[in-house]
């Protein structure tokens, strides 16, 4: 059994339609990164801290954990904290490239795995009338960097290098290969 350590139903659509069977049980832990900490560091440990929280009750299962996070300037980008936090990052963002990075871990009976996948996403240029009437629909609120790429903000992204999956929120292909050599599937 395959658990997922997340309420996102971003990463439950994607696991969903890549075929991977899985239950979700949410693991709540602080999402803040650590003084120094580097955004690949952090989104690893991030995941990784989720799986663990979740693999101390379910010993026997595999266990999922996944953390997305945006970079720009190596500023670190998580969930707005309100509208004017998240209008300040689409300012960031605007005319401008950034980095995706998901960290994942697998954890499962005699199985540890852990990775990230990075992608690099423009950014067009985004007047501050589009900035408010985005940030008006709610959309940007629970993403990392304000931005959900599959929704509204796609007509400000005219060009990704990498996995497109992983800026919505799972690197599908990383996971399926881990769950391949960790014999979960």
């Amino acid at each position: 059994m395959l658990i997922l350590a997340s309420a996102s139903p971003r990463r439950q659509e994607l696991l969903r339609n890549a075929g991977i069977p899985f239950i979700v049980q949410p693991a709540d832990i602080d999402e803040n990164p650590l003084p120094g900490e580097s955004a690949q560091a952090c989104a690893e440990r991030l995941a990784r801290e989720k799986a663990l929280a979740i693999r101390k009750h379910h010993p026997e299962d595999f266990v999922l954990g996944a953390d997305t996070i945006v970079v720009i300037d190596n500023l670190i980008l998580g969930k707005p904290n309100d509208a004017q936090d998240a209008a300040r990052m689409l300012r960031l963002l605007s005319g401008r490239q950034h980095s995706v990075i998901t960290g994942v871990c697998l954890l499962g009976p005699a199985f540890e795995g852990a990775s990230s996948e990075t992608t690099l996403v423009t950014v067009s240029e985004i007047s501050d009338d589009e900035i408010r009437d985005y940030v008006a629909t709610g959309e940007p609120m629970d993403k990392a960097g304000a931005y959900a790429i599959q929704g509204i903000a796609s007509r400000w992204i005219p060009r990704i290098e990498g996995d497109y999956p992983n800026v919505v929120g799972l690197p599908i292909a990383l996971v399926y290969s881990m769950l391949r050599k960790s014999a979960a599937l």
